[in-house]
């Protein structure tokens, strides 16, 4: 420790102040002032509140359709199945577990502090801010909103602005369903997430692009806030000369054109064996027909393709497009567009040269580009020159191959003969590594990243044990310390 107190550092600004400050502050402040109530609410009041939202989603099926048919023309299966059952499955798991996540959990004691008692005891972190993107709106809102009020926790939801139709539906939600001082959702452009970033909050939940989120984590630093970034990245789908190039096919192309592949965990571009990418493109060409094209009229006429959500976001696409043809990539596949209904087809690209904004900048679109390797060691040292993605996808029967690649590639999470699916998994942590995000969401890890988890120690009134080693530092004193140094 210094010798003085530091100086406050420069431009501080203190949480009365920030609050006092802001058009939201008196939001803030209710919820903060509800806080010590849902502090102590129960396993069965948590879970009540968990089930009314279970019902709402049964009940309101074919409004939260309605809404992101109207937001981008997101078929209503795929609704049902990205945003609908996933919200599902997250409070079902959430509601069978929390007793368990909630219990303090005993932990053994060392040796040297023999006679106590240590448990860890989780407490919610207080009042939590959930900014949430516009590619899933509904259930990128909602899934963090389970872990936090599962937590204990008073929350405020910004929803994404592109999508005002999904933005005004959980407005209704959170208005049916909970005291604004308990879940409040607020509508508005990059002003408003402006000023609420401004807020002393006990936790920021951030899903977006890797720019915005070091934004976040700017404003997070000023009052110190606990932080959950989810990003995106360039996810790699590696796919080797033992895959099953079939199988393979449809799951890439599942994964990647899923939502007109604005996804954050779709595969952004494709690493296959030289050996197999011309059967591997014929079986990608073939998987899109069947999937968007199944009768010959036209893809653009598909009803289970989702549209590109605005026009700023297709002449971004088009423009990748047209940068890596004018460069001398090849259009495999695909490759009409039309601003007019903000269409861009499924399109494989191949012979893409370095440079390429396509794979340089995250696609976040129906671009596929398709590159060759022809031995593991390149491929990863390709995959790693590059930022970490969020996740990575290995298509082999190999062995070997699959355990050379998880062990080499650093990413936030991994499909081994399987794209985006484990997103949808609740035991298993999703995040970013690096630019791709900070820390991990969904079930126990979403419990937890809304909630401080406190050490306990407890000991007997009375008791020596590490009295015998208080001052004054006789020798005998020194002796004991030294025993404990070497021996325990």
């Amino acid at each position: 420790m210094p010798e003085t107190a530091a100086a406050p550092l420069e431009g501080l600004v203190s949480p009365a102040t920030a609050i006092a400050a802001n058009r939201y502050g008196a939001a803030f402040e209710a919820l903060r002032q509800r806080t010590p109530a849902l502090r102590q609410e129960d396993v069965a009041a948590r879970r009540a509140r968990l089930q009314k939202l279970s019902n709402w989603l049964h009940a309101h099926r074919a409004d939260i359709q309605q809404a992101l048919l109207a937001d981008f023309r997101k078929p209503a299966a795929e609704t049902d199945l990205t945003e609908i059952w996933t919200s599902l499955v997250e409070l079902k798991h959430t509601m069978s577990h929390l007793k368990k996540w909630m219990a303090p959990r005993r932990v053994a004691a060392p040796l040297a502090l023999l006679g106590t008692r240590a448990w860890v005891q989780v407490e919610p972190k207080g009042v939590v801010l959930i900014i949430a993107p516009w590619n899933y709106p509904f259930y990128l809102a909602v899934g963090p909103l389970i872990s936090a009020i599962a937590a204990g926790n008073a929350v405020v939801i910004k929803p994404a602005e592109q999508t005002p139709a999904t933005s005004a539906l959980l407005q209704k939600l959170c208005e049916d369903l909970f005291r604004p001082d308990e879940v409040l959702l607020l509508q508005g452009d990059k002003e408003t997430a402006t000023e609420l970033l401004k807020l002393p909050w006990d936790h920021i939940f951030f899903t977006g692009s890797p720019e915005v989120g070091k934004i976040v984590m700017r404003a997070a630093a000023e009052h110190l806030c606990g932080l959950t970034l989810e990003l995106g990245g360039k996810n790699p789908a590696v796919v080797d000369e033992t895959a099953n190039l079939r199988d393979a096919a449809e799951k890439i192309v599942w994964g990647k054109f899923l939502n007109n592949g604005q996804t954050c965990v779709a595969p952004d571009y494709l690493l296959v064996q030289e050996s197999v990418q011309p059967a591997l493109l014929t079986e990608l060409t073939a998987a899109i027909q069947r999937a968007y094209n199944p009768a010959g009229a036209g893809i653009e006429r598909s009803e289970s393709l989702a549209r590109i959500v605005n026009q700023h976001h297709f002449a971004r696409l088009a423009g990748l497009l047209e940068d890596a043809q004018t460069r001398g990539a090849t259009v495999a596949a695909g490759g009409t567009v039309d601003a007019l209904q903000n269409y861009i087809e499924p399109t494989l690209l191949t012979n893409v040269p370095a440079g390429a904004r396509v794979l340089e900048e995250e696609i976040f679109g129906p671009l596929l580009p398709v590159l060759t390797f022809k031995t593991l060691p390149e491929m990863t040292a390709y995959i790693n020159a590059r930022l970490k993605p969020l996740a990575q996808y290995v298509f082999s029967r190999s062995a070997d191959n699959r355990r050379y690649l998880l062990e080499n590639v650093s990413a936030g999470g991994a499909g081994v003969n399987e794209t985006v699916l484990h997103f949808a998994h609740p035991e298993l942590p999703t995040g970013g590594v690096g630019n791709s995000g900070l820390g991990k969401a969904h079930g126990h890890s979403g419990f937890l990243a809304f909630s401080n988890e406190k050490g306990v120690l407890r000991q007997r009134v009375g008791f020596t044990g590490i009295k015998a080693m208080y001052p004054p530092y006789t020798g005998r004193v020194q002796k004991l310390i030294g025993l404990l140094v070497k021996y325990l």
